[in-house]
């Protein structure tokens, strides 16, 4: 396939490549090109931001989580049919899991996507100097092909002209030139920036203000035509039923349908819960799922016929209060996760599951207690699944991320979730019944066989219910004639 694609790097964090790429996915938006946003790394936060500006879901591009070898195919399934796609780089350049050299890096995805990167530069305290740093970036790996440099920040007439001249003199292109625009940044707090489903229309204000300034400060004709420079990728895309029916479990398992057809597998949406991939869901439905959103800052219930609850990240800790009111809710919850039910739960699940969060009760499904810390938990994790349950068999293998500033004690139960086995060697999570309750984030794409797997389970536990629903039916029957 041969979409025309950027990579937005920096050399470090807080240069401004949120800025200047959701900037650039909105205005290319605007011109009514169909444009396919991607965030390599892990984040969830900026695809929501990504998502906001072009219509698409944003999509992560993770050498880590996923492997080198599905970053490719990954992107083709989510730039399918669109006209230009624009990818937004992770710390630095050359900044990737700790470590192990370039893996995870922007510069790795820049070169498994073979597309050109632009270097957005804080230039707000340099002049002629940027023209070595510019040149160290562009020659430090000789297969990323650096197309341009956008300087942002830039104080004044007088400054731009001398970066212009510094870069000039360094064969270096200048695509864009941003002045300091404190307006349209968005609020940040414990980690990162606030997400959209928690400030939209705020969101939607800044997304148009991002737009408006990057078309003044971006020569955006030729930043299309650099997109166009990139060669055609040799790769089949990624499809949610093709990774499936690869999957070692597909045979056993096959897409999962119950005597009334498709499992209702319920996901935790809404403000509180705003942290997923879009192939999670992707994969339960070609699993044979019906997937539907619910949010419990507001549903009193779940949503009917639930047979699998999935519960991810986002910030249970800001809305604890509000969570801990809907008493109606919490108790569906510990009443379907008591009968067996099916619950695979990420981080702000598994607090959400948990008896406290920051002395608010919760779900009491877990016999433990959250809370906030001053210390930040970030990084990499290699795992093994150490116990049995509906989302993984013992032996399952992943890589993950932990991003959190909460703890839970006990940090695990009598059986335990994960084994982790880099970068350290520890059990975490709890797995009881049909819980799979973990601080781990994964992507699905790396292991289908756990979609397979949960699905399956939901379509035992809708099964259980029909059968109990059935003799409770015949029980009442028989006992009034």
């Amino acid at each position: 396939m041969n979409i025309p694609r950027l990579v937005i790097a920096a050399p470090s964090s807080g240069s401004g490549k949120t800025t200047v790429a959701t900037g650039l996915m909105a205005a290319f938006s605007e011109r009514g090109l169909a444009v396919s946003p991607h965030k390599a790394g892990p984040d969830y936060i900026d695809p929501g931001y990504h998502a906001l500006a072009t219509g698409r879901p944003g999509r992560n591009l993770d050498a880590f989580m996923c492997g080198p070898e599905l970053v490719a195919p990954l992107f083709a399934h989510g730039a399918a049919g669109c006209d230009l796609a624009v990818v937004e780089g992770v710390m630095g350049l050359y900044d990737g899991a700790a470590g192990r050299g370039e893996l995870a890096s922007t510069a790795q995805v820049a070169k498994l996507l073979r597309a050109p990167v632009v270097l957005v530069v804080d230039a707000s305290s340099q002049s002629r100097s940027v023209a070595a740093l510019v040149h160290g970036f562009a020659s430090f790996d000789p297969q990323v092909r650096l197309g341009g440099v956008i300087l942002n920040k830039v104080g004044s007439d007088r400054h731009e002209a001398m970066l212009r001249e510094a870069l000039e003199e360094a064969g270096m292109p200048v695509l864009g030139v941003l002045r300091r625009a404190p307006q349209v940044a968005a609020p940040s707090r414990h980690l990162g920036l606030v997400p959209v489903a928690e400030r939209r229309a705020d969101a939607v204000s800044s997304v148009a203000a991002l737009a408006d300034q990057v078309r003044a400060g971006c020569d955006l004709e030729a930043l299309l035509a650099l997109a166009r420079t990139a060669p055609a990728l040799a790769c089949e895309a990624w499809s949610p039923e093709s990774a499936l029916s690869a999957s070692p479990a597909f045979g056993a398992r096959g897409p999962g349908r119950g005597p009334g057809g498709r499992p209702v597998i319920a996901v935790a949406g809404g403000a509180a819960f705003t942290f997923s991939y879009a192939e999670h869901a992707e994969l339960l439905t070609a699993a044979g799922a019906e997937v539907v959103t619910f949010d419990p800052l507001r549903d009193e219930a779940l949503p009917a016929g639930t047979s699998g609850l999935v519960i991810g990240g986002g910030f249970p800790e800001v809305y604890a209060p509000e969570l801990s009111a809907n008493e109606p809710l919490r108790r569906a919850v510990a009443d379907f996760a008591a009968a067996g039910g099916p619950v695979a739960a990420e981080c702000a699940g598994l607090l959400y599951l948990a008896r406290s969060l920051d002395g608010k009760p919760m779900c009491g499904v877990l016999d433990a207690d959250a809370r906030m810390s001053e210390r930040l938990t970030l990084g990499y994790r290699e795992a093994v699944a150490v116990s049995d349950s509906a989302l993984a068999a013992t032996g399952t293998r992943l890589r993950g991320h932990e991003f959190h500033r909460t703890v839970i004690e006990p940090g695990s139960g009598a059986a335990p979730a994960w084994g982790f086995t880099r970068p350290e060697r520890r059990v975490e999570g709890f797995v009881q019944q049909g819980v799979h309750a973990s601080y781990l984030h994964t992507h699905w794409a790396a292991e289908p066989s756990v979609a397979l797997r949960f699905t399956g389970a939901a379509v035992e536990a809708a099964a259980e219910a029909a059968e109990a629903a059935a003799v409770a039916k015949a029980a009442v029957v028989a006992g009034h004639p």
